[in-house]
């Protein structure tokens, strides 16, 4: 091999046709001088129609929660609305009682080639004391994210603020199979449960019969499961007879789909969203059936911690944070579509996954920075847990959408 300048220059321009996805800037392939297109840069802006906001309450859109890329630090990110805050990683808005109604948030992106994408959201701001002296029940469904109960308290805290209603969280436990108290935090959160296991989840009556913890019991089935004449049967009736007078909740709300899709790879993952689509169907079916009046909200899926260490400390090196976001913004994707094009049930979205700071608000670790350097760095510890802040966002989305049911709700009254 000669290592001449000819091998150079062609081992240059082969490095930059693979760094430019296929053609160089000069718009010339520079291994077979034929000129070709530069290749536009794929960023898919993921944004629902609408944004919930309440008086008092922080709302925000995080940028890399709304785009598939590798590195969002290689885009100029544009957040053009008459309110709110345009910072360098996030919109970020909490309104007065002044800014009560709407107005449109812009997002665009932007890299070298110019404007990559752009969407229009309404932010639908409801009124601090919307649904105030009237009695609300609410069933949260979910799995780990869920359980871990810190979201749910997020919601029931807020409630208690003077201008609401009063709550009733409807459930059988209220985190890890603890007892519900009186007029307490109480829901329907199991970890590593997805959409098809609270339609699936039955231990036999003797393996049943021998668990003694009461969190053992509480997992072994879905509460939404009963056995009538030997069969394993939806009975929805019946929870809703044990927990809450026989009464259909007046608000359901599902967090579901991190664990459904957590798997999957660039392969399968389409045909895993159809069975997970399949599996949504079936569980909001059977509510639909026996809840024809409430109000469904079903949380878009959250995205995972913002580096690749907190999926090292939880997966060692099994899995990626890079393949979970792709499975995660495509799943959401799809449930967008999904709801758009045929929604038999009645299903509102909840963008949770946009008000979830991914970089700040998971759990974080001080540890060495390796074995021959005892200088301490910080890394995040999980790799889709949040901590107790990013918890608490996730509460504080769910209750600015519940508000704006209220206020939805008293607006057809008058």
């Amino acid at each position: 091999m000669k290592f001449n300048g000819k091998f150079f220059v062609s081992a240059a321009a082969g490095a930059l046709l693979l760094a430019s996805g296929g053609c160089c800037i000069t718009g010339k392939c520079p291994l077979k001088e034929t000129k070709c297109q530069v290749q536009k840069e794929d960023v898919k802006l993921l944004l629902p129609d609408k944004i919930y906001a309440v008086p008092g309450v922080e709302t925000n859109v995080y940028f890399e929660n709304i785009v598939r890329v590798i590195n969002p630090d290689n885009y100029i990110f544009e957040a053009r609305a008459p309110k709110g805050r345009w910072d360098e990683k996030r919109w970020s808005f909490t309104p007065t009682d002044k800014d009560t109604g709407s107005f449109t948030l812009t997002i665009n992106v932007i890299g070298n080639q110019g404007l990559l994408a752009s969407k229009k959201v309404t932010v639908v701001v409801s009124p601090r004391n919307a649904g105030a002296g009237k009695n609300l029940s609410v069933l949260v469904i979910g799995d780990s994210l869920t359980n871990a109960t810190v979201y749910p308290t997020q919601i029931h805290s807020h409630f208690k603020k003077p201008g609401n209603p009063k709550l009733k969280m409807i459930g059988s436990h209220a985190g890890s199979g603890r007892v519900v108290k009186k007029d307490g935090v109480a829901h329907e959160g199991y970890g590593g449960w997805a959409w098809s296991t609270f339609s699936t989840k039955w231990m036999d009556d003797a393996k049943f019969a021998k668990l003694t913890k009461r969190r053992d019991i509480v997992y072994a089935r879905s509460p939404f499961l009963a056995k009538k004449d030997g069969k394993v049967v939806f009975d929805l009736q019946g929870y809703f007879k044990r927990l809450n007078d026989g009464k259909a909740p007046d608000i359901i709300t599902f967090q579901l789909g991190v664990n459904d899709v957590f798997s999957a790879n660039d392969a399968n993952v389409e045909k895993v969203i159809d069975n997970i689509l399949k599996n949504m169907d079936k569980l909001l079916s059977e509510m639909r059936k026996a809840a024809p009046d409430a109000v469904f909200g079903v949380g878009l899926p959250t995205a995972g911690c913002f580096t690749q260490d907190g999926f090292g400390k939880n997966y060692a090196a099994r899995h990626s944070r890079w393949q979970y976001k792709k499975n995660q913004h495509r799943l959401v994707e799809r449930m967008m579509q999904k709801f758009a094009k045929n929604n038999p049930y009645n299903v509102q979205i909840v963008p949770v996954y946009l008000n979830l700071d991914c970089e700040n608000n998971f759990p974080l670790v001080s540890v060495p920075v390796n074995a021959g350097n005892k200088r301490k760095i910080t890394r995040l510890n999980n790799g889709v847990h949040p901590s107790a802040d990013g918890y608490r966002q996730i509460g504080d989305t769910f209750y600015c959408w519940m508000k704006s049911v209220l206020a939805q709700q008293s607006a057809v009254k008058k």
